[in-house]
């Protein structure tokens, strides 16, 4: 786990399915702009003018959360069990490190130790069921 890897929405990267598949991996939120899918690029928790002129690596910070990340936590805690804005409320309340080690602590398969997929029930290493 590690902090480049955390969006400015609070999604963990790592746990991502489009940077752990095998073939046109995505590089993550916070790469560069050419390495990116196109709809990454347009993204606009990513192109936020408020984030990127107060230079805030996540919109943990930010006083209101725009509809935009609203409306992506509520898929995400409704499809994938995992809330953007209760991560953000973590990196805010108790700091990046933390965060990162209660994701890992959260994401790790009890079965082989691997670290899973949000989008997947089963771990991408052995198989096994997560959820």
């Amino acid at each position: 786990m590690k902090a480049e890897l955390i969006a400015p929405c609070g999604m963990n990267c790592r746990l991502c399915y489009g940077y752990i598949r095998p073939r046109n991996q995505c590089p993550g939120c916070n790469a560069s702009d050419d390495s990116k899918p196109k709809s990454c690029t347009n993204c606009k928790i990513v192109v936020c003018e408020k984030r990127n002129q107060n230079d805030w690596l996540t919109c943990a910070d930010c006083d209101t959360y725009c509809r935009r990340l609203r409306d992506l936590d509520k898929r995400y805690s409704s499809k994938y069990h995992m809330s953007m804005i209760e991560n953000l409320a973590t990196i805010r309340n108790h700091g990046m490190d933390f965060f990162l080690e209660q994701q890992y602590n959260k994401f790790c398969c009890p079965a082989c130790g691997e670290i899973t997929c949000v989008h997947r029930v089963e771990c991408p290493s052995c198989k096994k069921p997560i959820w």
